[in-house]
């Protein structure tokens, strides 16, 4: 009874966003489309100079520029979506956009998480693994880890997506968020949803917790050599690197953390909408700003291209 086709074509959801309050979404629709024009120029600003400067061929911004990337995609796959509907009379998405939606922030989602610990590794090799980091990250091994990320991504949301649209919704289309995503989702069944619900739990634990954990062990390790080293210089540039990393580590984490490791009938729908804003639109836009402002290597390849195109 549960295998049966849910809508055909035709059919439609309502994202109902943040239609409970009308008086904040003129407000909503100037930052919303602040960040993202932030999330765009930022992300696309690193992967350009990570492309174009000699200086950043390296495994740490070619992940880096990996990561802009999937953040490009993560935000566009909601984001323009949700300023249509804050700016006009109809909130529709339809049911084959809903499913793709669905598919591509579930399918960047986990390619995020697991590509945050790629990274986390290639800080372990540099600090804790010097005379051996050019043999551990050698470029061929770097793009078999970022494309098992994408790969892993995808592979896994396929099946949780077509999982969870296999759920009879008995007609319900009011959709109470701003985007197609899982808990928002379950709620519209008309079944039982626990089996649904313990699947979200295990992947979320399979894919937060245990990168998360890989995470901190990695920078348990830089952490004691960190305290080993002589050098103010090498310090500094450990904590530079390392720092920026753990930021946005837990930019990412921590919301995903109080989104998805509870079960969705205890989610407060109002609350899983400002969490959800947070790590797709904040935290995108606030990626390339946190790499950036302290960052030497990223700051002389600006101004060596500001300086080529000056010269022109």
């Amino acid at each position: 009874m549960m295998i049966k086709k849910n809508a055909s074509s035709e059919d439609f959801f309502i994202l109902l966003g943040f239609s409970n309050w009308p008086q904040l979404e003129v407000v909503l629709f100037v930052v919303i489309l602040i960040f993202y024009l932030m999330t765009l120029t930022g992300n696309l600003f690193i992967i350009i100079l990570s492309y174009v400067d000699s200086h950043l061929h390296t495994p740490m911004y070619f992940f880096l520029s990996n990561l802009s990337f999937l953040d490009l995609c993560y935000t566009t796959s909601s984001i323009p979506q949700l300023l249509v509907n804050l700016r006009g009379p109809e909130k529709t998405i339809s049911y084959a956009g809903c499913m793709v939606q669905l598919y591509f922030v579930l399918a960047l989602g986990i390619a995020e998480c697991v590509l945050l610990v790629v990274m986390s590794y290639d800080r372990y090799a540099a600090v804790c693994r010097p005379l051996h980091y050019t043999v551990l990250m050698h470029p061929r091994f770097c793009h078999l880890l970022a494309a098992a990320s994408w790969v892993i991504g995808f592979t896994i949301s396929a099946l949780h997506s077509s999982f969870t649209f296999w759920v009879p919704l008995c007609g319900h289309r009011l959709v109470d968020h701003f985007f197609c995503e899982v808990p928002a989702l379950l709620h519209l069944s008309c079944v039982d949803t626990h089996a649904n619900e313990l699947t979200l739990m295990v992947m979320s634990s399979i894919f937060v917790l245990i990168p998360l954990l890989l995470i901190l062990t990695s920078y348990g390790a830089i952490a004691r050599a960190v305290l080993s080293m002589q050098s103010t210089t090498g310090l500094q540039k450990v904590f530079r690197t390392c720092g920026a990393h753990l930021m946005v580590v837990s930019l990412f984490f921590i919301p995903v953390m109080c989104m998805y490791l509870q079960p969705p009938s205890e989610n407060s729908p109002d609350q899983g909408k400002f969490i959800a804003l947070f790590y797709t639109v904040v935290t995108p836009s606030l990626n390339p700003l946190i790499y950036t402002l302290r960052n030497k290597d990223v700051k002389g390849a600006a101004k060596r291209l500001l300086g080529w195109e000056w010269g022109m």
